[in-house]
């Protein structure tokens, strides 16, 4: 019932059966460069306490990343995070049609096809994006235990990095550890393009890494967002 989307993209790391394990040792893909760890729990505790529809991406982001633009060179990463993918090396145009055909397209037509049911029934809907991070990256350790990522709409990022700043024990990224700006992600492909209020979230991934660590985060977030949610001059279109 809420007038709300959740996404998470990277939720999933399955691979079609036809590409085998793209080259890649079984270990890396409990690793953070096969999916966002925790984001599929934290997303469906969200969704049930919300009772708002989502949408996980369950193909692992090493068989083609769901929050890349179709000409980003990361769509189908052929290194990532020191990590070679043999698979996506050399590919032809035909393999990646495939790819894009059978995983990327479903995906963002069912980010369209929820939204514009939404309109269809005059609502303006809200949209979370919800991923995770990695504590350390290329050699460097990360402080923050989230982040919100937002470009030129304030109206959800703003009061949501208040609310969990508000616990003086978090360390919270306005942008960090990645920044919303001029990306060219989910979140712009369709919510932004739709004048949606909107804000993406990424939480450290050992902190939603088991069941009790994304209960705990869903209940965070949960509050953080409820009186953002609550606003009524929030749903229109800008």
């Amino acid at each position: 019932r809420a007038p709300v989307l959740l996404l998470a993209d990277h939720a999933g790391r399955a691979v079609p059966r036809a590409l085998g394990r793209l080259g890649v040792a079984e270990p890396e893909f409990e690793r953070h460069i096969a999916w966002d760890i925790g984001t599929a729990g934290l997303t469906r505790l969200l969704a049930r306490r919300f009772d708002a529809p989502a949408l996980l991406g369950v193909y692992s982001r090493l068989v083609v990343d769901l929050n890349r633009a179709l000409d980003d060179p990361t769509l189908m990463p052929e290194i990532s995070d020191g990590t070679v993918v043999p698979a996506n090396r050399a590919l032809d145009a035909a393999a990646r049609e495939a790819r894009l055909e059978a995983i990327y397209r479903p995906y963002h037509g069912m980010v369209e096809h929820l939204l514009d049911g939404f309109a269809g029934r005059g609502v303006v809907p809200a949209v979370v994006s919800v991923h995770s991070f990695t504590p350390v990256m290329r050699g460097l350790a990360r402080p923050w235990h989230a982040g919100v990522l937002w470009d030129r709409d304030p109206r959800m990022a703003v009061p949501l990095i208040a609310g969990l700043r508000a616990d003086p024990a978090l360390v919270v990224g306005d942008n960090e550890p990645y920044t919303g700006r001029g990306a060219h992600g989910t979140i712009d492909r369709h919510a932004v393009a739709r004048g949606l209020p909107h804000v993406l979230v990424e939480i450290r991934q050992d902190l939603i890494a088991t069941p009790e660590g994304e209960a705990e985060w869903a209940a965070r977030l949960a509050d953080a967002l409820k009186p953002i949610l609550a606003d009524p001059a929030l749903y229109r279109v800008e």
